[in-house]
């Protein structure tokens, strides 16, 4: 197995320079660079631990194979423009504050670029085999590089697992990363930030403090930097979010048939099935099934673009492919062979069927691609969710776990603390401040009960076991930056209580 990053230059010209005096354009990024921009991504979200962990792991392998196309190259070229205006009473004559009699200083005019014949180029180190946590850190630091070299560079990147790789095509790189290239690029950053306001800048003398370490996330058990599986829908009718935990659960029961098709259906695993090997529910954490919805952009409708199967912490069922498997990795695989098949786009299909009515009293039939690695629109991305924040607001409204007994105010401080419990049942802390509400702060996602004169399907519908329990939207602030995916209440395993970070402001990209 190979580890390979992919970068696409998305205009189809590399802005780099081999040095900062060199005319010549850097082609193909060196491994230096790419490591870099790998580094200013992991600062940019936050410094995150794992993160830092899968940085060194990657500083520790030894120096890629690189694929890269040839491409036609523009060298920067020297300019000289006239200085600023002149003082005449610091000049001899006057007529030096005409512009053409200014001197000329040197520039560098046109920045060093290239036009590669394959906007695609692949580093590969043979035989690196991540862990999942490390692959999908990597993962994380990949799409969150926006380009490479030039700020004008804008790039896609993704890691992934290729177990045929022909490396007699590849190339050695002229430059590497070199044990220590970490340390030394967070040391000469620090050294930056205290020098960017003069006021601020070492005297001689002056001890340089280092910079105090980021507040360490706190996690959930849902958030362990684990993989999610995506489900993207590519065919059939989606119903509406108000019936997505109705979907998330056809889409359990499917999981279901699975295991019974290659003959363990007496020995599903708990974190699959939700139930102890008694029958009973099972008091343990196990698999969430949410639902993607395209919400918090501008304009946004609350439309279902996909699901994601997201495992609870400490499981192994959906390692990635290439990673170490596991007897649960491998039962998992075999029974969604037998759920899905391959359609015309190399795509592995799951098709989702439900006879059971919707909100707008209709049977569901919806084919959903499988994959790992998130498609184009944002609204697919699990890293929308699984960010650190201290504020997050419910996309899909939360399921009390007991019905509000109290009037009045005193109603909304008891669903706030039923929210508070809900926090502390998935091992997140008290949270700092709960405001409920009907409606969501979430642009698009829909108010969690209709007014009385409403449609029947503006109703969300619920699975029998949750259909008399109250819901509610809610925005929660803890004290201190707690890692997603934040998902909470009764309903919490078939995508309800979904909560999205809102700290800042989120990409409004391609949705």
């Amino acid at each position: 197995m190979t580890l390979v990053l992919e970068i696409e230059f998305l205009s189809g010209v590399a802005f780099a320079a081999v040095g900062p005096d060199s005319t010549e354009p850097d082609w193909p990024p060196q491994p230096d660079r790419i490591f870099s921009a790998l580094v200013a991504s992991w600062a940019a979200r936050g410094e995150r631990e794992d993160e830092l962990r899968a940085l060194q792991w990657l500083e520790e392998l030894a120096v890629p194979s690189l694929f890269a196309s040839d491409a036609e190259r523009r060298r920067g070229v020297t300019v000289y423009v006239p200085a600023n205006d002149a003082s005449s009473a610091k000049q001899k004559h006057a007529r030096h504050v005409l512009p053409a009699m200014r001197n000329r200083q040197e520039r560098a005019g046109g920045f060093p670029a290239a036009r590669p014949h394959d906007p695609v180029l692949r580093l590969c180190w043979p035989k690196a085999q991540p862990d999942d946590a490390t692959f999908s850190a990597l993962q994380a630091l990949a799409h969150d590089t926006p380009y490479v070299g030039h700020s004008t560079s804008l790039t896609r990147c993704r890691f992934l697992l290729d177990p045929v790789v022909d490396l007699e095509k590849a190339t050695m790189p002229r430059r590497s990363v070199y044990r220590g290239r970490l340390e030394e690029l967070r040391a000469a950053y620090a050294r930056f930030e205290q020098s960017v306001d003069k006021k601020d800048r070492p005297q001689r003398g002056m001890r340089v403090l280092p910079r105090p370490a980021p507040p360490t996330a706190r996690a959930n058990v849902f958030a362990d930097g684990g993989q999610w599986l995506i489900l993207e829908h590519v065919g059939g009718d989606m119903p509406d979010v108000r019936a997505s935990a109705l979907v998330a659960r056809t889409v359990r029961d499917a999981l279901l048939s699975g295991y019974r098709k290659i003959g363990l259906g007496d020995d599903i695993p708990e974190v699959i099935s939700g139930h102890a090997p008694d029958g009973s529910p099972s008091r343990n954490p196990h698999l969430a099934i949410v639902p993607l919805a395209f919400a918090g952009f501008p304009y946004a409708d609350g439309h279902v673009m996909g699901f994601a199967l997201v495992p609870p912490a400490g499981t192994s069922i959906l390692a990635r492919p290439g990673a170490p498997e596991t007897d649960d990795t491998r039962a998992f695989r075999r029974a969604l062979r037998q759920l899905t098949k391959i359609d015309q786009a190399g795509r592995r299909v799951l098709e989702v069927r439900s006879e059971e009515r919707t909100p707008r009293e209709q049977a569901f039939g919806v084919d959903m691609a499988l994959t790992f690695d998130p498609p184009g629109p944002a609204s697919l991305d699990p890293a929308r969710y699984t960010r650190p924040a201290r504020i997050f607001a419910t996309v899909t409204p939360i399921v009390l776990d007991r019905h509000l007994k109290r009037s009045g105010a005193e109603r909304l401080e008891e669903a706030a603390e039923q929210i508070a419990t809900a926090c502390r049942n998935i091992g997140l802390p008290e949270p700092e401040a709960v405001v409920v509400d009907k409606h969501s702060a979430v642009e698009g996602a829909p108010s969690a009960y209709p007014s009385g004169r409403a449609p029947r399907w503006m109703n969300w519908r619920l699975p029998p076991s949750l259909a008399s329990r109250q819901l509610t939207h809610a925005v929660i602030r803890f004290a201190e930056p707690v890692e997603g995916p934040v998902i909470l209440g009764a309903g919490r395993f078939v995508g309800l209580g979904l909560c999205l970070p809102i700290d800042r402001r989120g990409d409004d990209a391609a949705r």
